[in-house]
């Protein structure tokens, strides 16, 4: 039941194409009126939206596990927290419809809202990562990624969604610089079969965030996709859960926080933005903020 309440973006494949973008409130504005024609005028199949706890407690409002993004300090190094408002991945076939799609998502958050940052994003090999190695290969499927990724249960909650979302800025020089057999290594699995190493080092990315390895099991779905500027290049990363303490939990230990042992990832990687986000769930074809009173 709870899958068909949710945001259908949620649960979807992958799209060619995406921009993800990060609003903040405009001070003393009161964000009712425009959080109600977001409400009435976003159309479901354009995306997912987020709303962050900055935004609530502008509300007064609050949800059960909403929180902010903590900011993190482990050995060499930092994943920062750079919490917003509203976050909104919209999701397409092609770059023209969605510069349209966010103009009018501009529109209808203007004038409680204003964009603070986007990216554009897109499908790469299939799939895979910049490195070439394939993204999310423990992502749970059918109605285990309807468990990992929705809340089951409450009135304005059940099919809603909590969502980490990060952008990681990647220096593919320095990563192609190791040799494959040191790139794999990294990553813990072969790039050529996606298999994963039996001696894989334990700093590698496989051994870090192998979601099973954690009690309980730190499940989400992973909806990550590639982003290219002109200098800079990388992943932007989102994960779906029912709660964010799968997500914090594994990002703890990327981080080296649980045992010192920092994700061979931050090698060539970096986390640059870091948000939690809400996403509420579908009522009669709109987005159902019943849950904060609105």
């Amino acid at each position: 039941m709870s899958a068909q309440l949710a945001q259908p973006g949620i649960l979807a494949p992958i799209p060619p194409c995406g921009r993800s973008m990060v609003f903040r409130l405009v001070p003393e504005t009161d964000p009712r009126p425009t959080l109600a024609r977001l409400g009435a005028g976003f159309h479901p199949d354009w995306g997912v939206v987020g709303l962050g706890e900055p935004l609530l407690r502008a509300l007064g409002a609050a949800v059960p596990g909403l929180r902010v993004f903590p900011s993190l300090a482990g050995p060499a190094c930092s994943v920062p927290a750079t919490q917003s408002a509203l976050w909104c991945l919209l999701r397409g076939e092609d770059r023209s419809a969605l510069f349209d799609a966010g103009e009018r998502v501009r529109a209808l958050l203007d004038p409680a809202f204003v964009l603070d940052d986007a990216v554009d994003t897109f499908l790469y090999a299939g799939g895979r990562d910049l490195t070439g190695y394939e993204d999310g290969t423990e992502n749970p499927k059918g109605d285990d990624a309807v468990e990992a990724a929705l809340v089951a249960t409450g009135a304005g909650l059940a099919g809603s969604s909590f969502v980490a979302v990060q952008r990681w800025a990647h220096d593919l020089d320095r990563f192609r610089r190791h040799t494959p057999a040191e790139c794999d290594d990294i990553i813990g699995r072969r790039r050529d079969d996606n298999e994963e190493l039996d001696d894989a080092p334990a700093s590698a990315h496989v051994k870090r965030s192998a979601q099973e390895s954690f009690s309980p099991p730190a499940f989400m779905l992973r909806r990550s996709m590639p982003w290219a500027g002109t200098c800079e290049q990388g992943l932007e990363f989102i994960a779906y859960g029912k709660s964010l303490d799968a997500f914090e939990t594994m990002m703890r230990r990327m981080a080296g926080l649980e045992d010192g042992i920092v994700d061979a990832l931050f090698t060539f990687s970096r986390p640059v933005t870091g948000g939690y986000y809400w996403c509420p769930p579908i009522k009669a074809g709109r987005l159902d903020f019943s849950a904060l009173g609105e």
